[in-house]
């Protein structure tokens, strides 16, 4: 099986012939990104601002801390600002003249578009965290109305990548971080309210134009994979798994849900021991994977900044192979 097959297989519960392996920087890798460009003659209203207005700050280089840095600047002050916002428009062509390049290097991979901070992460950044919570009680109305301004960008960007590359794109990747260490930042009866109509409409769109639909959340997001999986989400990239409950959400969302994950980078991969780490790689493939599929195991991006060496992931990729991708450890040593 060429990659894209093996994830597609692994996806779909179509008995792939291996672990699907995302770990491009141990130099296995199975999928090729690709994203399109900020609109031709974008200029930044200042240093740090991003196409939609949001000002990012990020450490200064020589404090040592590494992180990708958190927008400061909330364009949105006040709801009267809302219709001068410059919400970006997918259909610009300029955003997508580089894409044949790029898809002509994709080889036999699995080919996925990236669409970070979704949907309720760019709410936030343009509102500011905190009054967004206020507002969904306070000023509702508004806060539809901006949810509803904000989902027709990653919505316009699947439809384009229907009309404009059907057939050479496999999935659509997302971002939007739901979760504080012990529950969904949002009560369910408000998340439905505000969030689940319209993510089905994002899917259903993502799913029109012939990709999968994979999400990436950070924290105890437990009661919310129900909610993702009824609207037919694909994936779901949860880089926690001590936190959510290996055991727990094996029983609950095993076969339901492909995972796409690894061991725990707040815990088991700075802080455990080697063993401690071949243990858990055990453990997600025995609860979070089936024989059909429905586990890809994806590395974290930057080990410096959850403090793990190339070393340790290597430690914890042989682990995962060793069980479920034999064939691939001779391209390890």
């Amino acid at each position: 099986m060429t990659s894209r097959e093996i994830v597609r297989r692994a996806v779909e519960f179509d008995t792939p012939e291996r672990l699907p392996v995302i770990f491009g920087s141990l130099g296995l890798n199975d999928t090729w990104g690709v994203g399109c460009k900020v609109s031709e003659g974008f200029e930044p209203i200042c240093a740090g601002a991003d196409e939609w207005g949001c000002v990012w700050e990020k450490p200064d280089e020589d404090s040592g801390v590494v992180n990708m840095g958190q927008p400061k600047g909330h364009p949105l002050t006040d709801w009267s600002m809302l219709d001068e916002i410059n919400f970006p428009d997918p259909i610009d062509d300029s955003r997508w003249d580089q894409m044949d390049a790029a898809l002509a290097d994709a080889g036999d991979k699995y080919v996925r578009i990236g669409c970070g901070f979704t949907f309720f992460e760019r709410m936030h950044y343009l509102r500011g965290f905190e009054q967004l919570l206020v507002d969904m009680h306070t000023e509702p109305e508004m806060v539809h109305e901006l949810a509803e301004r904000v989902i027709a960008y990653p919505i316009g960007m699947a439809r384009e990548v229907g009309k404009r590359f059907r057939g050479r794109i496999d999935g659509m990747s997302m971002t939007d971080d739901w979760g504080t260490q012990t529950q969904t930042i949002v009560g369910l009866p408000m998340w439905r309210e505000f969030f689940k109509d319209r993510y089905r409409r994002l899917f259903d769109a993502i799913h029109d134009a012939g990709m999968h639909a994979w999400m990436h959340s950070c924290g105890h997001v437990n009661d919310v994979l129900e909610e993702w999986i009824d609207c037919g989400l694909d994936s779901v990239n949860l880089q926690q798994p001590t936190n959510l409950g290996i055991e727990e959400i094996g029983r609950l969302y095993r076969g339901r849900i492909c995972f796409e994950s690894l061991c725990d980078i707040q815990m088991t991969l700075p802080f455990g021991t080697d063993d401690d780490v071949r243990r858990e790689a055990k453990l997600l493939l025995e609860h979070w994977g089936t024989p059909e599929g429905g586990f890809v195991l994806s590395d974290y991006g930057d080990g410096r900044a959850i403090g793990v060496s190339d070393e340790r992931k290597m430690i914890m990729l042989r682990a995962f192979c060793e069980i479920a991708a034999p064939e691939l450890l001779a391209q390890l040593d």
